[in-house]
């Protein structure tokens, strides 16, 4: 591979990705006359590349993916028709996983990452969760509190917009809000179901906005959020802070750069990154001041784990040993059903953004009786949405015959559909975590790779229990017909909980903590061994609350990104 040496130039920050917290660092440093440069390992990309309103034959394989994968069940179906340009397995960047474990990790390479097709719950975390082994003696506290984290919340909110009403419940706090779009039809019913069982049920909180903010028109209700908003009336990254950011004239943005290592000086700190150019395969390094990783929970801690020398034998801020360990992700179980008393029910306006527009938050939070710790809350989907690749198996699956009865059995089940989506927390355990593959394989760039371990524990199994017959009371009670249930993963378990990595909600790998001894960061997302390091996404968090952590992340940045600026303004970092 050829080398180059160094630029001259010394950069103020260097941020290494471009997602919820990349993009947050970058805006909010940019915006405080900071100069920025912004690595991200995928493409730059445009208002023009989104597939918003695009007909299926604009679209590769009508969105089936580039092998037909949607037909057999593979992954990276459909991703042709999203904002995706990833998926959980990409040829050129492999990753292994451990005998005796399975894990899933999804990656999105494209400037703004994930968060351009991401389901933009925006949930804010409750006062408890910020202080678990406080509360019932298991994992760890964190180093901040609800207080040091609520105006960055507020900050977030005012300037991206997210949906929703006060509600006054504790394990969802409220927050600044828009008016959320009204509730459709099965969501209603779900509701219904839930009022007679005594859960609490309420308008979704989401990125979306519903009224002009900062520029951008109020969501149509096209409800395709997941192909990329070309009226970026939804949040994303790209269109919300990078490219308005590109406008200040502080931010330089090198797109298909894969970050290889962090080069350290004689004093410890971050002198350079070393990164291959992909489009040339040629390696390069850009200088700076300072560096922020945010280039997602675990690929953050692979590049601290290959960044070693002589001062940092395991790795880079690793004194801990905690690079890497504590991984997360959240618990996933689903249930789907059928409405019978909407089949052949005359066409309805459904419109509203992609995701459910209702959500039942954790309602036992301050129970004593479970058996499992913490808890979940319920995503709902279904209805009438936007056809695409394999819509309508359920319906051929279940018809017998071709022509107009087939024809017939898919128009009578279109919309009836409901789908139950548990989201919940895990506890952190010592056999879920990353390394650096041992046997030594490399991507295409040659640059190690990890490999991933990962266990369920008890907890979380229980936890999947409570939300099958919690989902089974909610859907019978609504008179729907159950029809899809997961089925178990792994002979030893007879509990269908998800796939470690396939919630796509990874974190932990290098939490913030008040011991340097037993955490990398610092409650401002700063390495406790390397001074003018820090690491703003997932990979910061000391814990997995239930929630969706995309806004977390995105406050934890806010707060990071002001912190540094200060601490640059002092000459500390």
């Amino acid at each position: 591979m050829a080398r180059m040496g160094a630029e001259t130039a010394v950069h103020d920050v260097v941020v290494i990705g471009s997602g919820a917290g990349g993009g947050t660092v970058t805006n909010v440093l940019t915006e405080m006359g900071v100069s920025v440069v912004l690595m991200e390992a995928g493409p730059m990309i445009g208002m023009e590349d989104f597939k918003m309103l695009k007909a299926p034959y604009d679209v590769p394989h009508r969105g089936a993916g580039e092998h037909a994968e949607a037909y057999f069940n593979m992954p990276g179906g459909g991703l042709n028709f999203g904002a995706n340009y990833g998926g959980y397995w990409m040829e050129d960047e492999p990753y292994t996983v451990a005998e005796g474990s399975e894990f899933g990790w999804f990656r999105s390479r494209v400037i703004g990452g994930r968060t351009n097709h991401y389901g933009r719950h925006q949930l804010r975390f409750a006062d408890y969760d910020f202080k678990p082994m406080a509360r019932d003696g298991l994992g760890v506290d964190w180093p901040v509190t609800y207080g040091d984290v609520a105006p960055y919340y507020d900050k977030v909110e005012r300037f991206i917009g997210v949906t929703g009403k006060a509600e006054g419940i504790r394990s969802l706090p409220d927050g600044i809000f828009q008016k959320p779009a009204p509730l459709k039809v099965h969501e209603t019913l779900v509701q219904k179901s839930c009022d007679k069982l005594g859960i609490k049920s309420i308008n979704a909180r989401h990125a979306v906005i519903t009224r002009p903010t900062n520029g951008r028109p109020a969501c149509h209700y096209c409800g395709q959020c997941n192909r990329g908003c070309a009226t970026a009336s939804n949040y994303a990254s790209s269109y919300v802070q990078i490219f308005p950011a590109m406008k200040t004239g502080r931010l330089k943005v090198l797109p298909n750069a894969m970050a290889r290592e962090l080069i350290t000086d004689a004093s410890g700190k971050v002198s350079a990154v070393s990164y291959v150019d992909k489009e040339t395969g040629t390696e390069r390094q850009v200088r700076c001041r300072t560096v922020v990783l945010a280039a997602s929970a675990c690929e953050s801690a692979r590049l601290l784990l290959n960044s070693k020398n002589a001062g940092h034998s395991e790795g880079l801020a690793n004194s801990s040993g905690m690079v890497g360990r504590n991984l997360l992700d959240s618990v996933g179980y689903g249930m789907g059903a059928t409405i019978p008393g909407l089949v052949g029910m005359p066409p309805y306006n459904a419109d509203g953004y992609a995701s459910g527009h209702l959500l039942i938050p954790w309602w036992l939070w301050d129970s004593k009786g479970l058996n499992f710790p913490r808890g979940y809350h319920v995503e709902v989907y279904g209805g009438p949405g936007m056809p695409g690749v394999g819509s309508f198996q359920g319906s051929v699956d279940r018809a017998e015959g071709y022509g107009l009865p087939m024809k017939q059995a898919i128009r009578d089940g279109f919309g009836t559909a409901v789908y139950l989506a548990g989201r919940g927390e895990m506890i952190p355990n010592e056999n879920s975590y990353c390394v650096i593959d041992p046997k030594g394989t490399v991507d295409k760039w040659g640059i190690p790779v990890l490999q991933f371990h990962w266990q369920w524990g008890d907890y979380e199994l229980d936890q999947v229990r409570h939300m099958q017959a919690t989902f089974r009371e909610i859907l019978e009670g609504m008179g729907a017909t159950i029809t899809e249930q997961p089925t178990p993963e792994g002979k030893d378990s007879d509990v269908p909980i998800s796939t470690g990595g396939t919630v796509v909600h990874e974190l932990g790998t290098a939490r913030m903590g008040d011991d340097p001894h037993s955490s990398v960061l610092n409650g401002f997302c700063q390495s406790h061994d390397v001074k003018n390091l820090f690491v703003c996404d997932g990979a910061a968090f000391a814990g997995n609350p239930d929630k969706n952590p995309t806004h977390t992340i995105m406050a934890l940045a806010w707060r990071a990104a002001e912190y540094l600026a200060d601490e640059m303004g002092k000459r500390n970092v």
